[in-house]
């Protein structure tokens, strides 16, 4: 027996047995809306009364089950913080550090009093530039505590030789959500243009600029901020790797920008030269024409800004409010802060999260829960596997390839084996100010020592309290954090039909991910390289462009004919439809997916498919819709449990769909890629 088949088998028996277990819970039929019909709206059928009974909060832009355990999440990451943040701790100890940072944060009366003087050194030093040297330096200083202004500079993982690290020069420094926000005619971004206009302005007021000045130089803010974007990538070209893969040396780079001294920011970071990729090589000859041709007044109102926002709620009430205003309330639709215990947790987590996490899984991650899920991913691992032996529509050497991918997989459930050591960040309970910029200076530089070594396969990009999971194509692996292994997703009381629908479906889009249209082309051991036959590669794009043309018929709610971009959320889209359908044949081997008792009066395949309505269930604010809809992959939630369940026959079968049926997709209509 193959070692994939052996470890298959022992989580199927594992699985069975825990299917066996009395009294496992079903799906929450205080969520369905018995008016609607699930084969004309199963969006609606699944959660519609969980959405009427529970409206979105006012401190979020979206709300589920799902949102709310995200939220549930911080709750409990503010009990641990107010327990620790109470005691004595040793100086460099995970408490001491998490405590003293939360204390530091929550001392509103502190932070308010002292308004802009924490940040005051930092604009002195933007005022102080007075010729080129001095502004390279100043760059270099703002990259060091990751305001990473107008380009980014960070590891990653060599494409070509995924076992090494190497540098990557990306574009950045805008303030609006990404490049079309500049330069679309739409009202919706006419309209941010010019809420963004009087944010910058307002907070220019904010640090002491006369009202005239201010707007003078939110104009000059937004000059330079258009620059960049007119030679920024959009978000659709941004999805090819391709499009981004440019290897490059240092020389090159340097050649590239030669008013940039490159010797000196690579020496200030710790950095040795040697082999880069460079994301964007337009974005940074403008980068260099900028550091040639504007004038240093400019250049100076630009890093002000850049510094004063990336700041902002970290300082006292009114720069908070004024961040909110624009970016939360006029963007996303949102009209109140969380309260500051909860962005306090946020940010603790966001920092020192993996000095957080290890007491969350303490308290509410069992082992138990850890080798359940094992067990879900290692089963649904399986379901992929029967996905590609049946798909009739590749070649043996394809799926010979894909097997291989497929094999090569790493799975990390709920924590690191290995925990990030922080001892040597300086946090203190007398100025946030300065434990925030302690800490991301932290970060800089761990990432930044990642630069020319083998990759470590330790490290996670999430931390343990993360409601969230992720695919990493060039470390072929897929992580689900302790933080979404947890209600409505995953529970131990569940019965499979619930874990499968929901958490399985999760695992099975992270799974579905290696084979998406972005995913599909890095080979086993994460390096971008074709490994597809030209039929097989011509046949998987057919398919793959089906899923696209399909979303792009959806549209978001509320006036107007504002239209999904299909192109944009195909990954997340291919994602779901092999998701549902895995997770389906992987539930189908368990006790409970071969058996047909109903619980509370629906089937075990009816369970499934609900549960993974329930847990997609967002209702999202309009405004927010429209944010989304510009530059999140993701389609909206409704779409993601309307999309994949009509194209899935199973789903037709469970609740008895008729052909016509809004829920049934026309078989030449009908999209099929995992």
């Amino acid at each position: 027996m193959s070692l994939f088949r052996y470890a298959s088998a022992l989580a199927l028996a594992a699985t069975v047995a825990s299917a066996q277990t009395p009294a496992l819970k079903g799906v929450d039929l205080s969520d369905i809306d018995r008016k609607a019909a699930p084969c004309d709206n199963f969006f609606d059928y699944s959660n519609g009364a969980w959405r009427t009974a529970n409206p979105i909060p006012a401190s979020m832009d979206r709300w589920s089950r799902r949102w709310q355990a995200g939220e549930v999440n911080k709750d409990q990451l503010r009990i641990i913080l107010d327990d620790i943040s109470a005691k004595p701790a040793a100086p460099g100890t995970p408490a001491q550090l998490t405590g003293d940072f939360y204390a530091a944060c929550t001392a509103t009366k502190a932070i308010d009093a002292a308004g802009l003087t924490p940040l005051k050194p930092y604009l002195a030093r933007i005022d102080a530039i007075h010729d080129s040297a001095s502004l390279v330096q100043q760059l270099r200083e703002l990259h060091s505590f990751s305001i990473m202004v107008p380009f980014t500079f960070s590891s990653a993982q060599d494409p070509h030789n995924p076992a090494m690290v190497i540098a990557d020069v990306g574009a950045g420094g805008l303030g609006l959500p990404d490049r079309d926000y500049y330069l679309k005619t739409e009202k919706r971004f006419a309209d941010a243009r010019a809420g963004y206009l009087l944010h910058v302005a307002k907070i220019f007021t904010l640090a002491g600029e006369p009202a005239a000045q201010a707007a003078k130089d939110a104009q000059t803010v937004m000059n330079f901020e258009t620059a960049l974007a007119k030679v920024s990538l959009d978000n659709v070209t941004l999805r090819d790797p391709h499009a981004t893969d440019h290897p490059s040396s240092f020389e090159d780079l340097q050649k590239m920008t030669p008013h940039f001294d490159w010797a000196a920011f690579y020496k200030s970071n710790n950095v040795a030269p040697g082999m880069l990729n460079i994301d964007q090589p337009a974005f940074l000859a403008e980068v260099d024409r900028q550091l040639a041709s504007t004038s240093l007044a400019d250049w100076k109102t630009y890093l002000r800004w850049q510094l004063l926002n990336n700041s902002a709620d970290l300082l006292s009430q009114p720069f908070v409010d004024a961040h909110f205003d624009f970016y939360q309330r006029q963007l996303a639709g949102v009209s109140e802060l969380k309260p500051r215990g909860t962005r306090c947790a946020e940010n603790t987590d966001a920092l020192l999260g993996e000095a957080l996490g290890q007491e969350y899984v303490k308290r509410y991650f069992s082992p138990e829960a850890k080798k359940r899920a094992e067990v879900m991913v290692a089963n649904i691992l399986a379901g992929m596997h029967d996905s590609i032996a049946d798909a009739d529509w590749m070649t043996p050497e394809t799926k010979k390839r894909a097997f291989e991918k497929l094999a090569a997989v790493k799975v990390k459930v709920g924590y690191p084996d290995k925990w990030r050591d922080y001892s040597a960040v300086k946090i203190t309970r007398t100025s946030y100010l300065d434990d925030i910029f302690n800490a991301t200076r932290f970060g800089v530089a761990f990432d930044h020592g990642q630069i020319g070594k083998p990759v470590d396969r330790s490290i996670w990009g999430m931390t343990p309290p993360t409601s969230n999971a992720y695919y990493n194509p060039l470390m072929n692996e897929i992580v689900f954090p302790a933080g979404i292994l947890q209600p409505p997703a995953f529970s131990n009381t569940y019965s499979d039909a619930v874990n499968y629908g929901a958490i399985g479906v999760v695992i099975g889009h992270e799974i579905s991910h290696g084979f998406d249209d972005q995913g599909a082309q890095f080979d086993a051991t994460g390096k971008l390289e074709n490994w597809w036959s030209p039929a097989d590669l011509d046949n998987f794009h057919a398919r793959t462009a089906c899923v696209a043309h399909q979303f792009d018929g959806y549209t978001i709610d509320g006036p107007g004919d504002i239209h999904i971009n299909g192109k944009l959320t195909l990954g997340e889209s291919i994602g779901d439809l092999g998701g549902v359908n895995i997770a389906y044949r992987a539930f189908k081997k368990t006790a409970q997916g071969q058996s047909s008792e109903k619980i509370d009066g629906f089937t075990p395949d009816q369970q499934f498919f609900i549960a993974w309505g329930q847990f997609r269930g967002d209702e999202v604010r309009p405004e927010t819709q429209r944010l989304a809809v510009q530059g999140d992959p993701h389609p909206l939630a409704k779409y993601r449990v309307i999309g994949p369940l009509s194209n899935f026959k199973p789903f037709a079968a469970a609740f008895s769909c008729k052909a016509g049926s809004t829920m049934v997709r026309p078989d030449a209509d009908r999209c099929v890629v995992w």
